[in-house]
């Protein structure tokens, strides 16, 4: 009975109008491709909000007191974090120097190497780096927030442009302050070699001081500070371009600020080596 039952049911006629499921090579595909889908649309966005954070910043009005702002939240707000990492960075460098060139009797050449090691490399890295862990993250935030309770929407219904009043006083004041920046960390990481290596280390302190005059020249300050206002530059607008992307609420705010912060970090270190590799 149950057999006959079975074969005098009718079929079950096909749904149409359902979209069909993709096989499994087009998802494949559609996964292997959405992450540099990503990437070259964040690059585009990111290279079309370069152009005109260009244009707006020859056109008036010109907004002076943004940017002094700017310049104090990213200039002043940063001297701390960047003059106790160029201390404990100084010391650091010293102290492995020092034992280093222990081994062959060239106690006096450490000034001159902790000296190269910072101009040319670890300040203007290590101030890129700490800007974006303290400004681009804040700056990322903010515009973030400005975006989803639709406040950037509110200056373009007031005739203002958003490019113009958030990001370029921003790119200008990371531009002028990140060198500044670079050269007190270099500064200040010389006084806690100075410290560590004669102070504490007794290597001899002319020494130390002839070979910095010898060793560091003029051109590698120019490096330095070429780094450092590339270095600042491309942070800060990075972070703008994040915060103004941001979409989804608070969690989207979130996920913009942890974006500006890698995607800043790691455009540190490839542009380092490629600007390294371009001034040696």
């Amino acid at each position: 009975m149950g057999d006959e039952a079975t074969k005098a049911r009718p079929p079950v006629p096909e749904r149409e109008g359902l979209p069909r499921r993709p096989d499994l090579s087009l998802r494949l595909l559609r996964a292997l491709l959405h992450y540099p889908v990503l990437f070259f649309a964040g690059v585009g966005d990111l290279t079309l909000m370069t152009v005109r954070t260009l244009g707006w910043m020859v056109r008036p009005p010109y907004r002076l007191r943004l940017l002094l702002q700017a310049m104090a939240f990213i200039g002043v707000g940063s001297l701390f974090i960047i003059c106790l990492t160029a201390l404990t960075a100084g010391m650091v460098l010293a102290l492995q120097a020092v034992y280093s060139m222990r081994i062959f009797q060239a106690e006096g050449a450490v000034g001159g190497a902790v000296a190269m090691s910072l101009t040319r490399e670890i300040s203007p890295v290590f101030t890129g780096l700490m800007l974006t862990a303290q400004a681009s993250s804040a700056i990322a935030t903010e515009i973030g927030t400005m975006r989803v309770t639709d406040q950037i929407d509110a200056l373009t219904t007031m005739g203002v442009n958003p490019i113009q009043y958030l990001v370029v006083p921003r790119v200008l004041a990371a531009a002028l302050m990140t060198p500044i920046l670079c050269l007190l960390f270099t500064f200040v990481g010389m006084v806690g070699a100075y410290l560590v290596g004669v102070v504490w280390m007794n290597v001899d302190p002319g020494q130390f001081m002839d070979k910095i005059a010898k060793w560091v020249k003029p051109s590698d300050f120019v490096q330095s500070v070429v780094k450092a206002v590339v270095f600042g530059t491309l942070t800060i607008l990075i972070a703008c371009h994040q915060g103004y992307a941001a979409r989804g609420g608070a969690a989207g705010v979130g996920q913009a600020t942890t974006r500006a912060v890698v995607i800043g970090s790691v455009m540190i270190m490839v542009c380092d080596y490629l600007l390294t590799a371009a001034m040696l």
